[in-house]
């Protein structure tokens, strides 16, 4: 109760200091290009007195493999339309983020590549102090970034991010698939030799939007108690209205078919495991657990995930945003992060702030602009 109280005095705090930052009269002037093989954005507020000196960079979010190379750039903006470069020039802070070297899983990639793009920048501007931000995949790049190179950042700011248990995660997107074909049979089936819930067929992807998401919606709406076992037994968020369940199945639905291929490549093998796992929450549960498809994770795979999974060791301030409901990266990864932490000792570094929403990512300007004053309160930047 005390941390609670502590947390809401802070982002009041945090939040009388907004005026005093904000610089109206400054305007963003951005370059773009492309650096060891990754595309870039850099932009500086403008004039030259606007600018305070200090960074922050950006970790964009999922991308899929096969998407037109400036994809990543669309998540340079909010929910509400608000552009992040603008939003982070108009606090006197210089803005920088990369596109990955990779599509798909590219976390490690995402790490890299916004370290090597801090050279670039600090080549043509000032560099005081830099803080790392993301959302989405991008909250987990930002959140083993503060722990790995708290030399380099002194602080960051992760948004809807995997951070608690990363394995987790990608059994939650199989058990989803696995479950939606039990409760729906024959609804994501192309033909394809071979396919399965990790074995993702061509056909699948290419006509997710024309064909099969119709087709998972109709089933949805035709089926009441089907859709009703599905939220039970995957435990998928949909907060406090049922109609949000729609959309969550299709949105952590689509995670498995542009996600699940890539991740087996890039793992070298299938991360996802349900061998042993005992589902409840459906009518019938032993016959859910008897005749769900069952699939066993390789070793290779699973050892290749460690370098994937956040420590809770942090050295420097991480402040988190997380919609309550989030039915892609659901909200326990906050309660596992804050147990790593307290593990290591680094609660003091940590403040976590639920935002009580249905949605991944959906977050406003006012909100993201207090979690990020918050970070530079407690990273004594004022």
């Amino acid at each position: 109760m005390l941390k609670i109280v502590r947390l809401c005095l802070m982002l009041l705090l945090s939040l009388s200091l907004l005026p005093g930052l904000l610089v109206a009269q400054c305007t963003s002037s951005c370059t773009f290009g492309v650096n060891a093989g990754a595309q870039y954005v850099i932009c500086v507020p403008t004039p030259s007195g606007c600018y305070n000196g200090n960074v922050v960079m950006y970790a964009h979010g999922y991308v899929p493999v096969g998407a037109p190379p400036d994809t990543w750039q669309s998540q340079l903006f909010l929910p509400d339309g608000t552009y992040l470069p603008t939003l982070v020039n108009n606090l006197g802070f210089g803005f920088a983020a990369s596109g990955y070297s990779k599509d798909g899983l590219a976390i490690l990639q995402g790490i890299q590549d916004t370290m090597d793009l801090i050279p670039l920048y600090k080549k043509n501007y000032p560099a005081n102090r830099l803080f790392i931000t993301g959302a989405s995949e991008g909250g987990l790049v930002a959140t083993k970034s503060v722990e790995s190179f708290p030399g380099t950042y002194s602080g960051g700011l992760a948004v809807s991010g995997p951070i608690g248990d990363f394995r987790k995660q990608i059994n939650y997107f199989g058990d989803v698939r696995v479950l939606f074909d039990y409760f729906f049979p024959g609804i994501l089936v192309t033909g394809t030799s071979g396919e399965s819930a990790i074995n993702i067929a061509p056909a699948l992807m290419l006509n997710w939007s024309s064909v099969y998401e119709p087709k998972v919606r109709k089933a949805i709406r035709a089926n009441f108690w089907a859709t009703f076992q599905l939220i039970s037994t995957a435990k998928i968020p949909i907060g406090l209205n049922f109609n949000n369940a729609e959309d969550a199945i299709v949105d952590a639905l689509w995670y498995n078919v542009f996600a699940t291929d890539d991740a087996r490549a890039t793992l070298a093998g299938n991360p996802y495991d349900n061998i042993g796992k005992v589902y409840n929450g459906s009518f019938n549960d032993g016959k859910l657990n008897g005749s769900v498809a069952r699939f066993a994770a390789d070793p290779t795979a699973l050892a290749n995930l460690v370098s994937y999974e956040t420590t809770g060791l942090l050295g420097v301030p991480l402040v988190t945003l997380h919609n309550t409901a989030d039915p892609v990266t659901p909200f326990w990864h906050e309660t596992l992060y804050a147990a790593k932490a307290r593990a290591t000792g680094s609660s003091s570094e940590l403040a976590e702030i639920p935002v009580l929403r249905f949605g991944h990512v959906q977050v406003t300007a006012k909100e993201v602009t207090s979690a990020f004053l918050l970070m530079l309160l407690k990273a004594g930047l004022q």
